[in-house]
């Protein structure tokens, strides 16, 4: 089912919760004509509350239903394609605009530019529930958010309402360009320049590794506009249309794992773009592009618990049938244990990407447990697909059993949008201040 626009589909949530709970036919059912109840609206109900008692582990009744609506989505529209996106490699456009359509992309842009505003709290959890059926759709849905937050940071009103508007408008994807071939994790050695030409800039240069890249109908691009200039103060962000003259799309890499995300260099060739399509003000750049992790790192990190938990689960069930020795492998120590381990990795990680939410959502910086989050949801993804390999043992080597896809998809979250050595790297330089002599 289809609703009119993604606010209804958010909208319905609670009657559709509701019409499960008393034994309806679908979670989408009897939401056509609801009346519109705003994602800013529920949180301020529950404001005092949470004011007062801090973090809860007990989740609001409406973030369980936007949770059981990705949930759904995923059992319905990613878990049966998820194998064929895999080895087909195709882009899954029809899975997105499915997203779009029931209201789980572009979920955290505010209201006021036509999106449902929710808190990170909440867009972790539909993060958490898609990348559990496939973390390559999954990064295909919501590496959106990556490039929409440089504008949600510093983007002056006029371009808020017309790239992020767009965005709920019709199902569309952007791309957040930053990373080059001779500059990842070092920001402040980017080569891309830009140079204002009378009333606007000119861009020029190449950025490598962009998700959505080949697809984005308009890109952030960070550009070094004053070398002069300490690194902090010499670069500037820019929105770019996906149509410009000058922009050239390269191939779409062949990657280990989440093989149907779209990533490919993208060059700039004597770009133009206007000035009002600066964010914020000239060296404004890399504050405002290292600003946007702290929204997205710990959705990151939801995805990298999903894959962990996807990976405990499949472990635990053919753990629980596989027989060896008389009886099922979860009785052996050595399997048992992996379990175990497998389970606490979820639930140590899960807490720290809440806690970083919850930071987030009271107005405070995150950037101390957003990178913890990071750090430790991608580590437990990598190593729970592992151990799940291992509890499997020739099959999940085989392409005929999930945990191998598992195994390759993980590893890309303890690289991409901060490897863990530079989220370890900020962590301890908060340290390092705090206790300072």
């Amino acid at each position: 089912m289809a609703f009119s626009t993604p606010m209804a589909g958010l909208a319905c949530l609670r009657a559709a919760t509701r019409s499960l709970a008393a034994g309806g036919a679908s979670a989408y059912a009897g939401c056509s004509g609801s009346k519109v109840v705003t994602a800013a609206a529920l949180r301020r109900a529950y404001a005092s509350e949470a004011a007062v008692g801090g973090p809860s582990f007990k989740l609001t009744e409406d973030q369980e239903a936007y949770r059981d609506l990705a949930r759904k989505f995923t059992e319905e529209h990613i878990i049966p394609k998820a194998e064929h996106h895999d080895k087909t490699m195709e882009y899954p456009w029809e899975i997105i605009k499915a997203a779009h359509s029931v209201g789980l992309l572009n979920t955290h842009i505010p209201e006021q530019y036509g999106g449902s505003g929710l808190g990170l709290m909440e867009c972790s959890l539909i993060s958490e529930e898609l990348a559990y059926g496939c973390s390559g759709i999954q990064t295909a849905i919501e590496a959106n958010g990556l490039a929409e937050a440089p504008l949600i940071v510093s983007g002056s009103d006029h371009v808020k309402s017309k790239y992020l508007g767009r965005m709920t408008e019709e199902p569309l994807v952007a791309a957040y360009c930053v990373t080059e071939p001779g500059a990842g994790s070092d920001v402040a050695n980017i080569s891309t320049r830009a140079e204002k030409k009378g009333d606007k800039w000119v861009i020029n240069g190449s950025k490598m590794w962009i998700t959505n890249g080949g697809y984005a109908n308009w890109y952030f691009v960070l550009a070094k506009t004053d070398p002069s200039q300490k690194a902090g103060k010499s670069m500037t962000g820019f929105v770019v249309d996906g149509d410009s003259p000058g922009i050239t799309r390269g191939k779409k890499e062949i990657n280990m794992g989440q093989r149907c995300s779209d990533t490919r260099m993208i060059t700039f060739e004597d770009v133009e773009v206007p000035e009002e399509n600066v964010l914020g003000k000239p060296g404004d750049g890399f504050r405002t592009a290292m600003g946007a992790f702290d929204i997205t790192r710990p959705l990151v990190a939801s995805g990298a618990i999903g894959v962990a938990s996807r990976a405990f689960h499949e472990a635990a069930k053919y753990a629980s049938e596989r027989r060896t020795m008389g009886v099922p492998i979860i009785q052996h120590q050595a399997i048992a244990f992996k379990l175990a381990d497998m389970a606490m990795r979820v639930e140590a990680a899960r807490n720290m990407v809440w806690k970083s939410c919850w930071v987030k959502d009271q107005g405070q910086r995150n950037t101390f447990y957003a990178s913890m989050a990071k750090a430790m949801a991608s580590e437990a993804a990598v190593s729970n697909a592992n151990d799940a390999v291992q509890v499997f043992g020739g099959a999940g080597f085989n392409t005929e059993y999930p945990v191998e896809k598992l195994y390759r998809d993980s590893k890309i979250f303890m690289l991409y949008e901060g490897t863990s050595e530079i989220q370890r790297r900020i962590v301890s330089k908060y340290i390092e201040e705090q206790y300072k002599p």
